[in-house]
């Protein structure tokens, strides 16, 4: 790996530009449900970018481990949201097969899509989300409630394979979904907890085996997903997400919403500039 070659002062540099990310990830996951995929996918991208990591892997790299290091991360904060109440185990459970079979279609799929085009799905999708949710409106509801089969079955398969494409733990587009259809935002944050545990198991898997063998992957990496990093946020983002989930029953509908939109123009537009 090129970046084994840099000075020890810059590697020290950028384990803590990681490790800083465990922090962010863990408070994000949380408060919004969201895993924290999407404060590490962008930082990833930059740090392995540093260390020398190639271009054509080092979108997915970021993606898959990204995938790996939400497994415990939705987990703790699903535990933690269930704990108080506030998740919709009914939608969960009829998401058990849909979310999965998106995550195995957009893992097979995940080798055969370039660097700059997970770039652009990662951006385009996050941008769209914060304009619904800055701008929310009641009148933008598209029904009372969350529709049964076939529509809600779609509709699961649908956050599973994007939100694997773009590493995150799909709490970007089923907080999205579930308010859309009246569902308040502090449910809609602690179903997703619930809902990125069905994405991150099944696309870490997926991950490994796209990337498997790759001869551009960097030292102590299985396929997409490099160990270094994922062995470098885990204990972090465990032990601050609790302190997220306190956050998120502290504030209000409309102040998690704003939160949220703005960071999500955030990473869509730092996206949006590496493609220039």
């Amino acid at each position: 790996m090129a970046g084994l070659d840099l000075p020890m002062g810059e590697l020290a540099t950028f384990a803590l530009a990681i490790a800083a990310s465990g922090v962010v990830s863990g408070l994000m996951a949380g408060i919004f449900g969201i895993g924290g995929g999407a404060v590490l996918v962008p930082v990833f991208y930059q740090v392995f970018g540093l260390l020398g990591v190639d271009e054509v892997v080092r979108m997915h790299l970021s993606v898959g481990s990204s995938l790996a290091i939400i497994i415990p991360t939705s987990i703790r904060s699903f535990t933690g949201h269930r704990a108080k109440g506030a998740v919709d185990m009914s939608l969960l459970k009829s998401f058990l097969i849909p979310v999965p079979i998106g995550v195995i279609l957009a893992s097979l799929t995940a080798a055969y899509i370039s660097s700059g085009g997970l770039r652009v799905i990662f951006a385009v999708i996050t941008l769209l989300v914060a304009f619904r949710l800055l701008f929310n409106r009641e009148s933008w509801r598209v029904g009372a409630d969350i529709p049964g089969n076939p529509v809600r079955a779609i509709i699961g398969m649908l956050i599973g394979y994007f939100s694997t494409l773009m590493g995150i733990g799909g709490g970007v587009m089923n907080n999205t979904f579930m308010t859309l259809f009246g569902r308040p935002m502090h449910q809609a944050v602690a179903t997703s907890s619930g809902v990125g545990v069905l994405i991150a198991i099944p696309g870490t898997i997926g991950y490994i085996w796209a990337g498997w063998g790759n001869p551009l992957l960097p030292i102590a990496s299985t396929g997409y997903i490099n160990w270094i990093a994922v062995a470098l946020v885990i204990p972090i983002a465990l032990l601050v997400t609790p302190y997220g989930v306190r956050i998120a029953h502290a504030l209000s509908k409309r102040q998690l919403e704003v939160g949220f939109g703005l960071f999500c123009i955030f990473v869509s537009a730092r996206f949006f500039w590496s493609l220039l």
